[in-house]
């Protein structure tokens, strides 16, 4: 089986993404989606509208989110356009907040955990999607890169908590802090592969290792950097792009390397890598290509 092309940039410019966009060699269709974080109120570390700006331009793309399940200023649709219009993203794109209105069940008979994922309804109106990640630690998962985007970024309120719970409907707040952890790094691939589903091959992945803190973008204080900007990274292969990601971590003479490999393995995070690997979504061999 061939290889799947990961393509790399160390230069860290809004351009940056077009060129790697465009050596994909793929044109995403119709009625773009451009599913990235938003960033939490408080938080420094997430990619700001003025670096990805470029890509989303080119794509004629819709900057799309979705609700969390937990307090905060993106767990009601009121408070996640204002925050949309505080960081800036109202200013320049078309914001949609995909479970404003209400949630769409997507299947998948061959999940390991679960086999249903609840998603904001409005994701249907899209015709293709670029997934467009910010590549850094997190508090549960050990790391955020395409597949947690795909999952618990694409997820409805209530689908945060059920791939959280492994499958609990409406969770409350306890149940998502003391579900189990592996399983729910399982439902995140599960959950994942319905995304890739939906879209088949019109859907384009980069992930920018930038500003690699140990936590997310959805922290409202997160913890600053610990390691040096590495590049951006594009493919079509979703499991494969991560694991490049994690190559490029683990391959790194960086002094705060540590603490991020320390964060991952300690959550368990390359099991996401495996599951969703396992479940079809693409293979963790590649090729990188450097276009520097």
């Amino acid at each position: 089986m061939e290889k799947a092309k990961v393509y790399f940039t160390k230069e860290i410019k809004g351009e940056s993404f077009v060129k790697l966009y465009d050596k994909l060699g793929v044109s995403l269709p119709g009625k773009v989606a451009v599913k990235l974080h938003s960033g939490e109120d408080g938080n420094q570390n997430y990619m700001k509208p003025e670096f990805v700006k470029d890509i989303i331009e080119h794509v004629k793309g819709t900057v799309v989110e979705c609700n969390t399940a937990y307090e905060g200023a993106r767990n009601t649709t009121e408070k996640h356009i204002e925050l949309m219009e505080k960081h800036g993203w109202s200013k320049y794109f078309e914001v949609d907040i995909l479970d404003s209105d209400e949630e769409e069940v997507l299947e998948n008979p061959n999940g390991k955990v679960i086999q249903k994922n609840f998603v904001g309804a409005k994701m249907k109106n899209y015709d293709s999607m670029l997934v467009l990640s910010h590549f850094k630690g997190h508090p549960m998962g050990g790391f955020g890169g395409a597949i947690k985007n795909l999952s618990i970024g694409l997820a409805s309120s209530n689908g945060k908590g059920y791939i959280h719970t492994s499958g609990v409907e409406n969770a409350t707040f306890d149940q998502l802090m003391n579900a189990d952890h592996d399983n729910f790094l399982r439902a995140m691939a599960d959950s994942a592969k319905t995304i890739t589903d939906f879209y088949q091959d019109k859907i384009v992945y980069m992930n920018a290792m930038v500003n690699m803190s140990v936590d997310c973008d959805c922290c409202g204080v997160a913890e600053d950097p610990c390691m040096q900007d590495i590049g951006i990274l594009a493919s079509t292969n979703p499991v494969a792009l991560d694991q490049a990601c994690i190559d490029l971590v683990y391959q790194s003479n960086d002094s705060g390397r540590d603490k991020l490999v320390e964060r991952i393995e300690s959550r368990n995070g390359l099991l996401t890598i495996d599951c969703a690997e396992a479940q079809g979504m693409g293979s963790k061999e590649y090729e990188l290509i450097s276009i520097d």
